[in-house]
């Protein structure tokens, strides 16, 4: 086992959030179906000047007050997200602008001006990759320390079978040797395949086919000519390039194939796990760590896996005992196995504290798989669980696509680092916002936020030289 892991954790999730009753109810789904299905009850909601910078942002100030870090104790702070806010620019770097401000009183301007930020995008695996790149940096130097940070705001299309997936947030993750909560052993199970379950493209139209449709819609009396001249008095339309490019965080996905995807990554890196050290899955890891693009994923993906170990230890005869002999229609057999007493005791033992606050807080992306670690820390450092030493296996996916099994055990200090992070307590006290703010939030029509604590977009500059430059302010 590595001495090298996770020595504090801090987390920002949006303050306000909507029901998924209140968004069932809108789109006409049964409830039940979201809620028991799922387990889906809430939905985080960025509001209307947050974003993937700004969650980061209140993650990182967090994770520097809780802990009292010196930032020049810090050489790396890296972000994964798939929510850039620019194409060229990292966005660390605009969160790294505001935590500076935070720290100049204390350590002077530019404390972090020797550390080294960046992003790392592979759509919901990206802040996995810059956590494994860390513990790397951090384990091949002496008194090295990094910032993990995943970051994202989860965005579908209205109406779409994403839609009540949805959620946002950031988690931090300070990398150290001798760590506090977790060590990471260093065996990587790693599977990749080009696939396209869910991307984000780069969209374009041609000018000529929406200026026509413009001229059929508003005037179609109105020749060519006549409308050329009133474009050339229009920035947007009076350039040179004739294809209109646009930007949109909502995804092209397909979630049955996704789940595929995800499904045969995972199976192929447990299998490359498993080439490079002795493991038994069902019986070493005492807790499961997943991506979650919703919160029952990981219970629902896994029980083919689980079903395999259950065979390998020879336990098949109490699952037998259980649900009867395996039958003629494997389907039916199945789904009885997967609503067992046997895998329900396994879920409830090893999955569902992981689960609890996806539950209310929806997909995170790249931020989702820490914040089921954070959950389950969470879960039972309120339950005061005797966990040292208890081995976690991690479960990650990226659509696009890859999978990354790794696994870590729980030091003795972790409780010092969990207590006053207060997860539930923050979740449960969050603004309420109704349906149809969400869905104005949504189509970015709402005027004013509805909350305008912790870090914020203050505004897009408008000058030549810095057109569309995003300028924030941390308000305390």
């Amino acid at each position: 086992m590595s001495n090298v892991g996770i020595d504090a954790i801090s987390f920002y999730v949006p303050e306000i959030f909507l029901p998924i009753k209140s968004l069932a109810e809108k789109r006409g789904i049964i409830y039940d179906k979201l809620n028991a299905g799922l387990g889906l009850e809430k939905m985080a909601m960025a509001d209307i000047n947050e974003d993937a910078a700004t969650f980061c942002a209140n993650a990182l100030i967090a994770l520097f007050k809780n802990n009292n870090l010196n930032p020049k104790d810090i050489g790396r702070i890296y972000l994964g997200t798939e929510s850039a806010v620019d194409s060229s620019k990292p966005t660390a770097t605009y969160a790294v602008e505001v935590l500076e401000k935070e720290l100049a009183i204390k350590y002077g301007e530019r404390s972090l001006r020797n550390c080294d930020v960046l992003d790392m995008t592979f759509a919901c695996i990206g802040a996995v990759d810059a956590f494994q790149n860390s513990i790397d940096w951090v384990n091949c130097g002496d008194n090295r320390r990094a910032i993990v940070v995943a970051s994202d705001v989860s965005k579908y299309e209205l109406n779409s079978t994403g839609e009540y997936t949805q959620g946002a947030g950031a988690v931090a993750l300070l990398i150290s040797k001798n760590p506090s909560i977790l060590a990471i052993n260093n065996v990587w199970g790693v599977a990749t395949k080009s696939e396209n379950d869910f991307f984000k493209p780069r969209r374009s139209y041609k000018k000529s086919v929406l200026i026509d449709e413009l001229i059929n819609l508003f005037n179609p009396n109105l020749d060519k000519e006549s409308t050329s001249d009133l474009l050339s008095e229009s920035n947007f339309w009076n350039n040179a390039n004739e294809l209109i490019e646009v930007y949109k965080e909502e995804p092209i996905f397909d979630g049955q194939y996704s789940n595929a995807c995800y499904a045969q990554r995972m199976e192929e890196a447990l299998d490359h796990f498993k080439s490079q050290t002795t493991i038994n899955f069902l019986n070493d890891w005492n807790h499961l760590i997943f991506h979650l693009p919703y919160a029952f994923h990981g219970r629902r993906i896994l029980f083919n896996s689980w079903y395999n170990w259950v065979k390998e230890n020879n336990k098949l005869d109490m699952l037998i005992d259980e649900i009867g002999k395996i039958e003629d229609d494997i389907d039916t057999w199945t789904k009885k196995a997967a609503k067992s007493k046997m895998y329900s005791k396994f879920i409830e033992t090893k999955i569902a504290a992981g689960e609890k606050a996806s539950t209310t807080i929806g997909n995170m992306y790249t931020a989702s798989i820490f914040m089921s670690l954070l959950s389950t820390l969470s879960v039972h450092f309120e339950n005061d669980t005797d966990i040292v030493k208890q081995n976690i296996g991690f479960i990650a996916y990226g659509s696009g696509s890859k999978a990354k099994v790794f696994e870590g055990i729980i030091q003795e200090n972790w409780k010092s680092k969990i207590k006053d992070v207060s997860l539930f307590h923050y979740l449960n006290n969050r603004i309420e916002i109704s349906i149809s703010d969400y869905e104005k939030i949504h189509k970015n029509e709402l005027e004013k936020p509805i909350t305008n604590k912790n870090t914020r977009l203050i505004h897009k500059d408008s000058e030549i030289n810095s057109l569309g430059y995003r300028r924030y302010n941390y308000n305390k």
